[in-house]
C-alpha cells in the first residue's frame, strides 16, 4: 500500500494515529513528527495508535503531549497500541472493553 499517512500530534508523544487503515511498510508521519516516515509493523485500524518508539511495559503512553496510560507489555516501533497492550491511567473500565468493538466485558446483559 502507497501513501499511508499517520498523525503526530505533539514531538513529546510515543505513538501515533492513524490516518487510514495501515498494512505492513512505510507511513509518512504529519502533525508535528520527530522523523518523516514510521514503520508499520502490523495491520492497524483506521484512528488507532502505533508505537512510535519501543515502549517498555510500565512505561507512559504520550499522546497530545499528556500521558494517557500506560504500556502492559512491551510494544515494539510500528506495532498496535490500544487494550491489548496498554491500559488507560485515568479510566479503570477501558481494561475491560472487548479490543475489536470496544464493548464492555464485564457487564452482562439479559
Amino acid at each position: 500500500m502507497s501513501g499511508q499517512a499517520v498523525f503526530q500530534i505533539d514531538k513529546a508523544d510515543n505513538v501515533a494515529t492513524a490516518l487510514e487503515a495501515l498494512e505492513p511498510g512505510i507511513a509518512v508521519a504529519h502533525g508535528d513528527p520527530v522523523q518523516p516516515n514510521v514503520t508499520v509493523a502490523e495491520d492497524i485500524p483506521t484512528g488507532h495508535k502505533l508505537a512510535l518508539y519501543n515502549i517498555a511495559c510500565g512505561e507512559n503512553i504520550v499522546k497530545y503531549g499528556v500521558v494517557i496510560g500506560c504500556a502492559t507489555q512491551d510494544i515494539q516501533i510500528g506495532q498496535w497500541v490500544h487494550l491489548h497492550n496498554m491500559k488507560s491511567l485515568y479510566d479503570a473500565r477501558s481494561s475491560s472493553l472487548d479490543v475489536v468493538t470496544g464493548a464492555p466485558t464485564d457487564t452482562h446483559y439479559e
